[in-house]
């Protein structure tokens, strides 16, 4: 498996370089945190958990990291693509091989020692546990057991550990590029009693993260957004340019 090798000069280059594609792309990144997920104790590891369903996931997680947490990032990423995109180790990544059960054992091991290692920083993971990019209003979500696996096997060495569904949706509203929107939920703390068993684990998250999802969309389609704030605004749009261009015609 590939392990991490974190780099801060790596971290700081593409810290400016994901700002400068989000920019690029996107009209604006709208993020929903509540409050509860900014005060989590420092000491108590955290597992963010949501759907795959952009390319761009692994650069969002990078990015509220650095904005709201400042904790030692962990990051699963598939072998098959962590391979080609290798510099994500630098990052935090590492891989997983579901093809060969004995990897993947040993990538829930390697996990859950870097969620109970001591640190001066929360330790967080971010893992997609569909496995795969599938379209975001795919039902029933279908998640691996591994993450109740390595929730297990931190509270072996841990009191306690941190789940927070994270969900993503990308959308066109009234600007030329579309808004990328994150939403955060209330973190859910779990103790060693509450995680005997992982199918009932996995079958909980994904239930959340299912309505985590249908609650982004309502609030989309009803233009509901008042609990989103931007977190990144892009460049502006060709027809906010027309429209001002075509104003200034009227003043003259």
């Amino acid at each position: 498996m590939l392990t991490v090798r974190r780099s801060r000069l790596y971290t700081r280059w593409f810290s400016w370089y994901a700002r400068r594609q989000f920019r690029r792309n996107f009209h604006s990144v709208r993020v929903a945190m509540p409050d509860e997920v900014i005060g989590m104790k420092r000491e108590v590891p955290v597992i963010f958990y949501g759907n795959h369903a952009y390319w761009w996931d692994g650069f969002w997680s990078q990015l509220c990291t650095e904005t709201y947490f400042k904790q030692n990032l962990y990051i699963i990423i598939e072998l098959q693509q962590l391979v080609k995109y290798r510099f994500f180790t630098r990052l935090g990544a590492f891989s997983i091989d579901r093809s060969h059960p004995r990897s993947a054992m040993r990538t829930i091991e390697y996990a859950s020692d870097c969620l109970s290692s001591v640190s001066r920083k929360q330790n967080a993971l971010w893992i997609f546990p569909q496995g795969m990019i599938q379209h975001v209003d795919e039902r029933p979500l279908r998640f691996f057991r591994g993450t109740a696996g390595i929730v297990s096997r931190v509270l072996e060495q841990c009191s306690g550990i941190y789940l927070v569904s994270v969900v993503s949706r990308i959308e066109y509203l009234e600007e030329q590029k579309p808004e990328l929107f994150l939403s955060f939920h209330r973190p859910l703390f779990v103790r060693r009693e509450d995680a005997h068993d992982r199918t009932q684990l996995t079958r909980a998250m994904e239930i959340e993260t299912e309505a985590h999802l249908d609650d982004v969309k309502t609030d989309i389609v009803h233009r509901d957004l008042d609990a989103y704030s931007v977190l990144l605004r892009g460049k502006e749009s060709v027809n906010r340019m027309f429209d001002r261009y075509r104003k200034s015609l009227k003043k003259v």
